[in-house]
């Protein structure tokens, strides 16, 4: 896999599944919402680590410095 993502790119994913996961658990968002959110959250979070994001593909995108 070839990274695509840039580092302003994965910071916001962080903060944004670092907000899902405390709205779910300080039970302002719960049920299958709260459910959906922790499932996305750990999606931000994955493609953050690994620096790809497999939607960017298709579309063509990529926030990565050019070579």
């Amino acid at each position: 896999m070839k990274s695509n993502m840039g580092t302003i790119d994965k910071v916001i994913r962080i903060l944004i599944a670092l907000v899902f996961i405390g709205l779910y658990f300080t039970n302002i968002i719960s049920g299958t919402l709260g459910i959906v959110l922790l499932v996305l959250a750990g999606v931000f979070i994955l493609t953050s680590l690994i620096s790809f994001c497999p939607l960017y593909l298709p579309l063509g995108i990529n926030t990565g410095k050019k070579k």
